[in-house]
């Protein structure tokens, strides 16, 4: 079950963005304040962030660059919730680490499409890291696959430098 942290100071956006959610199955935490989603951060552990671009004490903006900044959160995707009001630039967003932007209130199927591309994309990048680094680390797998290259190539490459050596000699 995917873990989502919520992060807004509207009730009614808290409770329309946790029905949503819940109700697919995802497990949400809520917060209502920026520096108490920082402190949850690593309790929570969230597969995804969700939060209000203007929180209290800390902000959206704040929150992203923090977590893309912080090895244990970088890959963690953040959806930024905006009210209809709300005036930011989104090549702004983006750059501070929003994945996506979403304008509240939640429409169910925008925030679940969102939520689920994003969960997607992670899951498959963690398989991918992981497989890349199985591979990098397994050093005695890698040893012994470059022997045995090595073992079935060396016939041939004797022979082939045995004939190279020759013709050297030849020619002088």
């Amino acid at each position: 079950m995917s873990r989502i942290l919520l992060a807004d100071d509207s009730p009614q956006a808290l409770r329309l963005g946790e029905q949503i959610l819940s109700a697919q199955g995802l497990e949400v935490v809520s917060v209502t304040d920026g520096a108490v989603a920082m402190r949850r951060l690593s309790d929570v552990n969230p597969d995804l962030f969700i939060t209000d671009i203007y929180l209290p004490t800390k902000n959206g903006f704040e929150l992203a660059r923090f977590m893309k900044a912080e090895p244990s959160f970088r890959d963690v995707p953040i959806i930024f919730a905006a009210a209809p009001a709300d005036t930011f630039d989104e090549q702004d967003a983006r750059n501070a680490g929003a994945d996506a932007i979403l304008r509240k209130p939640f429409e169910a199927s925008s925030l679940l499409d969102a939520v689920q591309t994003l969960i997607e994309k992670r899951a498959q990048s963690r398989r991918n890291s992981a497989g890349v680094a199985g591979h990098a680390l397994d050093r005695a797998t890698i040893r012994a696959a470059v022997t045995l290259a090595l073992d079935s190539a060396m016939p041939t490459l004797i022979e082939e430098l045995t004939e190279r050596v020759i013709l050297a000699l030849s020619h002088r």
